[in-house]
């Protein structure tokens, strides 16, 4: 149940930050330099580094309590980082999520 949980948590945690960086890229920066509202970055940018210190939180969690590798780690961590990265990794985390379910019922 901890293993569903901590996947369960870096899944939600994941598509929430990545949503904040598309805020941040397409809705405050442009804010900033088009409409000179420079309080939009600092606002959006202060939760989205919130955001990402948590996905960073949950994906040690997670890296523990599945026992993956430091490459599993690695590769889930570099996808935070590139735009839509959380995106195209969740996919893989629920593909993991739906795995683990399917053993604990059996």
């Amino acid at each position: 149940m901890r293993e569903l949980k901590a996947i369960r948590q870096l899944r939600h945690i994941g598509l929430i930050e990545g949503t904040s960086t598309l805020l941040l890229f397409f809705v405050a920066m442009p804010l900033k330099y088009a409409a000179d509202m420079p309080k939009a970055v600092s606002i959006v940018g202060m939760i989205h580094g919130l955001l990402f210190t948590l996905y960073v939180i949950a994906l040690i969690r997670a890296a523990v309590a599945l026992k993956r590798s430091f490459g599993w780690s690695a590769k889930v961590f570099i996808a935070a980082i590139i735009p839509f990265g959380p995106f195209v990794i969740e996919r893989d985390l629920r593909r993991e999520e739906a795995e683990l379910v399917t053993s604990i019922s059996e």
